[in-house]
């Protein structure tokens, strides 16, 4: 291939929910930090205190797109030292041993904090879901009691889009055991689906700002007025001393800035793109299969979709796609190297042979309809033509 045709390449990259392109709004603001606001936000010079001035600012534009003025928000290196963080560092404080509810679907984020917990003295089980991997109320309820410390719960599910019904969990909560903290996974949620922090009744919330086209090594842990957590790591005291290590003053900036820019109708296009898609793919592979919640269910997030196009392989689809510059996943990105059959695929029921068929498509707002026919047209290619060579 010449330099002119690959630069001709037609490239549609729906991965978006294993990272984003940074926007030009963020990388601006960060160029302008790491050549002109260097300076250490915690020195009592001038400079540095326009850095530290730039940093309140990027705090307060998070905490106010989450509905959650007033609280607090301590900046993180990403979503899995926030969860790590609202997670140990709270049960440090807990002076009783007790019962730890994990969402079955969760990132491993939260899943691999699991082992620690018990270190700790304390109990875990995980909370089902259903076929849609929306968490199972009924069997939530049985596993509520006042032995109940600590319940997690992702607000859309990084695998299949399903988004949880925080509302309804909070109210089993309150119902039963009070004084239960609940801390959100809201990685794959913040700026694409609602939120009022301040509203929920939960007391810790993570987001990732590479998720929401800020850079990667920067993400934030809003916390709840008055909810306890012992810091994790120790050093100089930043962050309220809950995260200590001088702070990425380019990244936060960043991120404040993605928070500001992203897109009013960001989500609502994506949910219409979701649906061309599906309906795409409906078409033109009449035996493909959806998993995860209804495109138009209240609880499908915008902009994921995960589909199994049976009995072509996820592995070889995603390397033939690819040939044709177009990229999704096989699932999580964190575990896209281990090649294990889904574990979130099969907590929702779905068998070894669906799973390994299973496709992960993820937009973001600058996707487009003809990014979206072209993916279409390049999987039906591929699909009648690799299910011919599929071993029955």
């Amino acid at each position: 291939m010449t330099t002119q045709q690959a630069a001709a390449k037609k490239v549609v990259y729906l991965d978006n929910s294993a990272t984003t392109r940074p926007s030009d709004a963020v990388v601006a603001a960060m160029t302008d930090v790491l050549t002109c606001r260097w300076h250490n936000p915690s020195a009592l010079y001038q400079p540095a205190m326009q850095a530290e001035k730039l940093m309140s600012a990027a705090r307060e534009a998070c905490l106010k797109a989450a509905g959650a003025s007033g609280q607090s928000l301590i900046f993180t290196s990403g979503g899995t030292e926030a969860d790590n963080i609202a997670i140990l560092g709270y049960l440090r404080t807990v002076r009783r041993p007790g019962r730890v509810l994990l969402f079955s679907v969760e990132h491993p984020a939260v899943l691999n904090c699991a082992q620690e917990i018990e270190r700790m003295g304390h109990r875990v089980e995980t909370i089902p879901v259903n076929r849609t991997g929306v968490v199972d109320l009924t069997a939530l309820e049985s596993m509520l009691g006042e032995d109940v410390l600590l319940l997690t719960l992702m607000h859309v599910n990084n695998e299949v889009g399903a988004i949880q019904p925080i509302q309804d969990v909070v109210r089993l909560r309150d119902r039963i055991c009070p004084k239960c903290a609940i801390h959100v996974d809201g990685v794959q949620g913040f700026l694409r689906v609602p939120l009022n922090f301040n509203r929920l009744g939960i007391q810790s919330y993570a987001f990732s700002g590479h998720k929401i086209h800020a850079s990667k090594g920067i993400g934030g842990l809003i916390l709840r007025k008055g909810h306890r957590v012992a810091p994790i790591v120790f050093g100089g005291g930043q962050e309220g001393d809950l995260r200590s290590g001088t702070e990425n003053v380019p990244g936060i900036v960043g991120m404040g800035e993605a928070v500001r820019t992203y897109p009013a109708q960001g989500s609502a296009h994506m949910a219409l793109l979701k649906k061309r898609l599906w309906e795409g793919l409906q078409e033109a592979v009449p035996a493909v299969r959806l998993n995860g919640p209804d495109v138009e269910d209240p609880l499908s997030a915008p902009h994921i979709l995960n589909v199994s196009l049976a009995p072509v392989r996820s592995q070889t689809m995603l390397f033939a796609l690819e040939g044709d510059g177009v990229y999704v996943s096989a699932g999580s990105a964190c575990g896209a190297h281990k090649q294990k059959v889904s574990g979130v695929l099969t907590a929702m029921g779905l068998s070894t042979a669906e799973a390994d068929c299973a496709l992960r498509f993820s937009l973001c707002p600058d996707v487009t309809e003809a990014d979206i026919d072209y993916t279409v047209s390049i999987i039906k290619k591929h699909y009648d033509m690799l299910k011919a060579f599929v071993r029955r």
